[in-house]
């Protein structure tokens, strides 16, 4: 049995999210009854990270033993003949026996788009929160970066969680404007349920003037959710790139 890690990219928009459920099209079972469909094996995908309904992947990671002989350059190529077109995979490899593509990680990097235009919205709102009331920048600018270093983020996650912990390392939270696009970039070693959803929406509140920068501290410091502002739509996210140690690399 060999590993193959794929990295693949898709428009969650007609997807129940991308981990496997019972009772809605997932991104995981078009990739496993796609590979059932190349090799006859009933695979068992592993996926770096959970997204939800219609929040989507430019650098998703997965893996899956297979006895397939298909070359693991050449999976790339296999799968995106008989995937949908909402779903690509960017690249194919063999990994180390025991990589996982969750476990392993030690840091996620998402992006937010936020569309800033009164016109365009048909085309965009699947793929940006369009969002066209006055905001503060340089204010919202400001506040995201108080969200960097160690935390608990327990007032930015939603309920129905059951982590142990809710201190999360964030290493960069940067907005950036450009045309009509604001893009919030925020990478950590990981994210509790809804987090970064929940901050572009607190930000949003500082654009607004409902909120000052400095309140980031204190609505932390709260650890309670009532505190922070609402939980943005699903469709303005990204999960752009997945970053492993090097005894995690792919095998030469």
């Amino acid at each position: 049995m060999r590993r193959i890690k794929l990295i693949i990219e898709y428009d969650g928009t007609n997807y129940h999210g991308s981990q496997i459920q019972a009772n809605g099209h997932t991104v995981q079972a078009e990739l496993q009854q796609c590979i059932e469909r190349l090799t006859g094996e009933k695979v068992s995908l592993m996926l770096a990270g959970r997204t939800d309904a219609r929040v989507h992947a430019l650098g998703q990671v997965a893996a899956f033993d297979t006895a397939s002989t298909i070359p693991a350059d050449r999976w790339k190529y296999a799968l995106n003949s008989v995937l949908p077109d909402d779903i690509k995979v960017v690249a194919s490899q063999e990994a180390r026996p025991d990589f996982h593509p969750r476990f392993d990680a030690v840091s996620k990097m998402y992006r937010y788009q936020i569309y800033r235009g009164e016109t365009g919205v048909a085309f965009y709102r699947h793929y940006a929160y369009c969002f066209s009331e006055p905001l503060n920048f340089d204010h919202m600018q400001e506040a995201a970066r108080r969200f960097e270093g160690r935390h608990d983020f327990r007032s930015f996650c939603a309920s129905g969680s059951s982590v142990k912990s809710y201190e999360r390392t964030v290493f960069s939270c940067r907005l950036k404007e450009q045309d009509r696009f604001l893009t919030l970039e925020i990478s950590a070693d990981g994210f509790l349920y809804n987090m970064i959803r929940i901050i572009v929406g607190t930000l949003l509140e500082v654009g607004r003037g409902s909120l000052l920068p400095q309140d980031i501290d204190r609505i932390l410091a709260a650890r309670d959710r009532s505190q922070s502002g609402p939980t943005a739509p699903a469709q303005g996210l990204y999960l752009v790139e997945v970053k492993y140690p090097p005894f995690a690399e792919d095998m030469k």
